[in-house]
């Protein structure tokens, strides 16, 4: 791979902590395939990361990092509220983590939400937090996104948070895993569905780019912009695609 997209800073945001005020100015590179391989794309690593926080809330009750920080689901929220999404509208979270955003949509009356995540301990997580806050409306699967069970489908919103980033960092090929989640993205969202991503690793042109196919901008979500050199940009990019 020619260029390096992987910087530590972006890592840290990755890994779920500060997302909006870790910013970097995003020049784009349409096609995203100089990404560099990244324990941040495995599997073992989200095992570890998330051991870590099922362990720290049964100790302390620490439910965790908001990847992207907090004001990255109240812009989620937000956009659920404007354009007035039913409150039993199926909603999926992919590589849901600590569940903590399936909390905020449960306490807001959401009654048919279900999050996914390929790491056991992250369901174990999430499973705790949501228990602890007496929540029963909420249901939460071990599955893995690029290889899907025939349960999931027919949802009226997708939501990502980070998922995509770490499909692209994965070390074995994964350009091919890219072309795969948009695969069972289509799979499981209905036709006219939204899907909201928010990603601190691609900028919208390129987002239009790996997306291009069956699916369609809907919306671009404002984020906090920053000024360095004379220069502006963003850390994060959140954009709402409808399937065509």
């Amino acid at each position: 791979m020619a260029a390096t997209r992987q910087s530590p800073e972006r890592s840290s945001m990755i890994a779920g902590g500060g997302a909006e005020d870790a910013a970097r100015f995003r020049e784009g590179s349409p096609g995203g395939d100089d990404f560099a391989p990244s324990p941040l794309g495995t599997r073992e690593h989200w095992d570890a990361v998330y051991e870590r926080g099922l362990n720290n809330f049964q100790d302390y009750g620490d439910r965790g990092e908001i990847w992207f920080g907090e004001e990255s689901m109240n812009r989620l929220i937000r956009w659920l509220q404007k354009h007035k999404i039913p409150l039993d509208a199926s909603v999926l979270d992919i590589g849901t983590g600590n569940g903590v955003f399936l909390v905020e949509l449960a306490k807001l009356g959401f009654s048919n939400i279900t999050g996914i995540d390929y790491s056991p301990p992250a369901i174990q997580l999430s499973g705790s937090i949501i228990e602890k806050e007496g929540l029963s409306n909420i249901k939460l699967k071990v599955e893995d996104f690029l290889n899907l069970s025939t349960e999931l489908s027919g949802f009226h919103i997708c939501i990502d948070r980070g998922t995509f980033d770490a499909v692209s960092l994965n070390p074995d090929n994964a350009i091919e895993k890219r072309k795969q989640y948009v695969k069972s993205l289509s799979r499981v969202l209905k036709v006219k569905g939204f899907f909201l991503i928010t990603s601190c690793n691609w900028t919208k042109e390129e987002l239009l780019n790996e997306f291009s196919e069956g699916f369609e901008l809907f919306e671009e979500l404002p984020t906090p912009k920053f000024s360095f050199g004379g220069r502006s940009g963003s850390s994060v990019t959140a954009l709402v695609f409808q399937k065509t």
